[in-house]
């Protein structure tokens, strides 16, 4: 009896100890400020996201902090990601969102991977959401197989999905892309289609066409040529999905690869070592978010699709794609180091 009081009233003593640094943890965000930077120049889908998020989150977290969106753009999100691993702070008040496909890049090993993607701490997407590749209707491009006949070239921020989708389709379908990378973000390489410059973008989400350039999709300004991830999106039902372009199962499982971070979307995430309490707040703040009215109003005033993933939802994906078994992997790295990008 006397033991079983006296672990009682340490649990009852440790109780008490915790509670002031619980209720300090509560009130850490009042008066603060979270910078929430993005990997790519603005005018694009990763920016119209992250801004979205930065005008509505902090309402539900304690002591509404104001949330500042701040564009980093360099190396395909490597130069931001790279940031917020080894510089930005550590407590809470650094947010993040970069290209989906730094998780594929580690997963092949890919040696300008200079973090751990495991290790962020992943408060959630709001939108999984389909990638697509496109051309400009001038180029005569209106179907993938058009893309075998001809060669059309094709705009990339870097080393990401944008340039690693053609560069697939290329080793696995037999498409011409001619890949030409340096552009800072999705509106640059739009204008470049309108001027001719360029003739297809090789990824960009549904939702983003949707949502910044309604006009070309209602005009037909741009042919989708076909829909990466793993099932088709709903209005999209006559464009086919990559996968099933896969004439056999060692080329489906490359090309599952490289569709499974659609659903990694447009995340959000935070630097290694984030307080857990911290991370829980952020994670449910964000599950709030993508449920409230004012948030889903503005979304839909900017014809943004939400379709959200949870923090811990997406830090399942993203362990998933990086334990992906080595043999394919290494297809993956051999398609797109001996398929060249200038």
């Amino acid at each position: 009896m006397k033991n079983n009081k006296l672990v009682a009233c340490a649990a009852f003593a440790a109780l008490l100890a915790a509670a002031p640094a619980v209720a300090q943890d509560a009130d850490f965000y009042r008066g603060k400020t979270i910078d929430l930077y993005i990997g790519y120049a603005p005018g694009g889908g990763y920016d119209t996201y992250a801004r979205l998020v930065a005008r509505h989150l902090g309402e539900f977290l304690p002591g509404k902090p104001k949330i500042v969106p701040k564009n980093m753009a360099g190396g395909g999100g490597r130069v931001l990601a790279g940031y917020i691993y080894n510089v930005a702070p550590k407590d809470g008040t650094a947010l993040a969102t970069a290209d989906q496909s730094l998780v594929l890049q580690q997963a092949i090993g890919d040696p300008t991977i200079q973090f751990d993607v495991n290790k962020f701490v992943w408060i959630g997407n709001p939108s999984a959401d389909n990638n697509t590749a496109v051309a400009w209707h001038t180029t005569g491009v209106k179907t993938i197989d058009d893309a075998k006949q001809k060669e059309v070239i094709v705009g990339a921020t870097g080393p990401n999905t944008s340039a690693q989708l053609p560069q697939v389709m290329n080793a696995i379908l037999g498409t011409k892309f001619k890949i030409v990378s340096g552009y800072k973000g999705g509106n640059e390489m739009n204008l470049a289609m309108e001027s001719g410059e360029i003739g297809s973008r090789g990824s960009n989400p549904w939702a983003s066409w949707k949502a910044t350039k309604p006009d070309w999709v209602k005009d037909k300004k741009i042919n989708i040529l076909v829909q990466i991830g793993l099932t088709k999106a709903p209005d999209l039902p006559d464009v086919p999905l990559l996968i099933d372009l896969a004439k056999n199962d060692e080329d489906r499982a490359v090309l599952r690869m490289i569709s499974a971070p659609a659903t990694i979307g447009r995340p959000i995430f935070g630097p290694p070592g984030t307080p857990p309490e911290r991370v829980k707040m952020l994670r449910a703040a964000f599950d709030e978010m993508v449920k409230s009215k004012a948030f889903l109003e503005e979304a839909e005033r900017e014809r943004l699709d939400i379709n959200p993933v949870s923090g811990p939802e997406l830090e399942k994906i993203v362990a998933d794609i990086v334990a992906t078994p080595k043999p394919i992997a290494d297809r993956f790295a051999k398609i797109i180091s001996e398929t060249g990008v200038k």
